[in-house]
Parts: structure tokens; sequence; C-alpha cells
């Protein structure tokens, strides 16, 4: 779980970046540096999703292959689903 989280945040404040860069000044050095980041979170957050093992019945793996949200929504069923079961 700490291991999606941390992709998670990585993945929203680099889209966060980007959206930014692109309404504003759109400077290509700053796409060509946050690009792939974001892209290698959006991949570690399928990753993780996948690996955790309270996923399996949770729906969480296809939220988490959703684009800009699915981290966060995977993230926020798998917390969902561990408070039910532990409270």
């Amino acid at each position: 779980m700490r291991t999606l989280r941390i992709a998670v945040g990585v993945e929203c404040s680099s889209l966060t970046v980007l959206l930014i860069n692109l309404f504003t000044i759109h400077m290509k050095a700053i796409s060509s540096l946050v690009g792939p980041l974001h892209g290698a979170a959006y991949l570690a957050v399928i990753t993780a999703t996948a690996l955790a093992p309270s996923t399996a019945s949770s729906g969480a793996r296809w939220r988490a292959a959703i684009p800009a949200i699915g981290g966060l929504l995977a993230l926020w069923r798998l917390r969902d689903r561990s408070r039910a079961s532990n409270p």
C-alpha cells in the first residue's frame, strides 16, 4: 500500500505540473522532463495495484488502469475494503 500511495502522489502531482504547463507557458523542457515521469508513475500505479494481495476481489485492478484518476480510485477502493474488513 505504501508503494501505491507514493506512486499515486507522483502521478497526480506530475499530471498537475503537465496541465499547468500546458495552459500557461507551455515549455517543451518541462513536458519532456515531467511527461516520462508521469508515464512511469502511471505504470507503477497499475503494477502496484496488480501486485497488492487484496485487489483480486475488490475491483481495484481495473480502476487503476483509468488514465489520470485511476490510481486515486483504486487507492480509495482498497482503503474502503480494508476499513470494512477491520472494524
